[in-house]
């Protein structure tokens, strides 16, 4: 019971896993920004390609 009850006491591993979550809302947020500047930058390179298409 003692062991039972050290392991249920034991947060080592808590924080890696907070570490964890928090790099994965970070990427997903970086990712949503690169796509967003991604499209606004094709649509400015396109916008530039039909004006010196004309």
């Amino acid at each position: 019971m003692k062991n039972i009850a050290r392991f249920l006491k034991d947060e080592s591993g808590a924080t890696a896993i907070e570490y964890g979550l928090i790099a994965a809302c970070i990427s997903v947020a970086i990712i949503a920004v690169v796509q967003g500047v991604g499209t606004k930058l094709t649509n400015t390179f396109q916008a530039v390609q039909d004006k010196l298409v004309q």
